[in-house]
């Protein structure tokens, strides 16, 4: 049975890589590390279908590296036993294991010292988040890179190729894409690029040669995808429309267009793309306005993923009406943002010497914790002593907003320890 499509378009070279330019691209830190030959160890997150393998193959293929691809969760600590044999053999091997996050302890303590050694460089693949479920051994061995849902225009490139490409693609097949097919085939897989070759291979297989032209058209190809175009428009864009029309419907406070666009993503089934709009809703447009909404969001999100659709249509619906409804703020956000971008821009200094880590000897001698004020040895557990760097040390990120009585207290409290502290 021959490889899926799929599979026979994967890049051999990185600058064939579509998308996750911001790894990739020219100058970017992937990119960099294939030209140097400097390879690190890296866990790549992201949704199925993004080219989290087609990074990994284009790194070997690249730097000529042996590449091997195992799985965390069924391969066996003889199969990793195996790879480092041969890397061993014939010099760095680099070994893609999808679903690292299911790693047990006995494989990890196998690979730790084969990735300080270097004679494996680990391309860790998942789709699970790598700071909360990925064990802080590997991961504190491995830089952390996230990949994100291909644009209808990635996509578009990648089906191009394959209709055109003869080697691997279907360029020996005549094949006639509609435009609202393929415009279809770029917005309906969310980003996910495995699933549009799938379904474009799958409806130039099935559909029988009129005057030897395969003619694909959107009915066809809704068929093959298993969705259904609820809107689109010629240049692709609207997928992404709905995701932003649907955040400013909320931030706006506008319960019925909200619901009206969550409806065309329920409707879609891109369960992905709501549950994360939504968390990211609730803490950049309610934040600490209503801090409680936002607990209940990710509740409402978590029953909505074990129920399924159509039934998780129920709590997400109760999330978007209390989010539209409630007061909002986005003070945190523009908080922490002020902060990084200090951050960026090189301000800062050296941390105090009273708030220097103590814990080992000789500190004292250096001075670092020595003036150090315990705030729960003080009355009402504070006690007023400096935590900025001396060139920031007055430096006011956040910006207190009055739209709840949560954030209204918290901004009461915030002025007074600064008042207090002398700023």
């Amino acid at each position: 049975m021959p490889q899926p499509l799929a599979y026979r378009m994967r890049p051999q070279k990185i600058e064939d890589v579509i998308g996750q330019q911001h790894l990739v691209g020219p100058g970017k830190i992937i990119s960099r590390m294939v030209q140097a030959k400097m390879l690190s160890s890296m866990i790549l997150y992201g949704p199925p279908g993004t080219g989290k393998t087609s990074i990994a193959s284009a790194i070997a293929g690249s730097t000529k590296y042996a590449f091997r691809k195992l799985n965390a969760a069924t391969d066996s600590k003889k199969d990793l036993q195996i790879v480092a044999e041969e890397a061993k053999m014939s010099g760095t091997v680099i070994l893609l294991l999808d679903e690292i996050h299911r790693l047990d302890k006995t494989k990890q303590d196998f690979l730790l010292p084969h990735l300080e050694s270097g004679r494996i460089v680990l391309i860790g693949a998942t789709t699970e988040n790598p700071y909360i479920n990925i064990n802080p051994a590997i991961r504190s061995r491995t830089q952390i890179f996230e990949v994100h849902p291909l644009t209808p225009d990635d996509i578009r490139t990648a089906i191009n190729r394959s209709l055109t490409d003869k080697q691997n693609g279907l360029g020996d097949e005549n094949i006639q894409l509609d435009d609202d097919a393929e415009t279809f085939l770029t917005t309906a897989t969310n980003g996910d690029l495995r699933s549009a070759l799938n379904g474009l291979e799958l409806a130039a297989k099935s559909t029988p040669a009129d005057d030897d032209i395969i003619h694909l058209t959107l009915p066809i190809i809704e068929e093959c995808v298993q969705k259904k175009a609820f809107s689109h428009d010629k240049d692709g864009d609207a997928h992404y429309d709905v995701i932003s029309a649907f955040q400013k419907s909320i931030r706006g406070s506008d319960t019925d267009a909200a619901l009206h666009y969550l409806a065309r993503l329920v409707t879609a089934g891109d369960m992905q793309s709501i549950a994360r709009r939504l968390m990211v809703i609730a803490y950049e447009d309610i934040g600490l306005a209503n801090p409680p909404a936002c607990s209940r969001v990710v509740n409402a999100v978590y029953a909505a993923e074990h129920l399924g659709l159509p039934e998780g249509r129920i709590p997400l619906a109760d999330a978007v009406i209390e989010l539209c409804l409630s007061s909002k703020s986005n003070s945190g956000m523009a908080a922490i943002d002020a902060a990084m971008s200090d951050v960026a821009k090189g301000r800062g200094g050296d941390i105090p010497a009273h708030l220097k880590d103590a814990h080992y000897a000789g500190a004292a001698k250096l001075g670092h914790g020595v003036d150090y004020k315990y705030p729960h040895s003080f009355p009402n557990d504070w006690v007023k002593q400096q935590y900025l760097p001396d060139p920031i040390k007055n430096a006011q990120y956040y910006e207190p907003k009055q739209n709840g009585k949560f954030e209204t207290a918290l901004g009461e409290q915030y002025t007074r320890l600064r008042k207090a502290q002398g700023h």
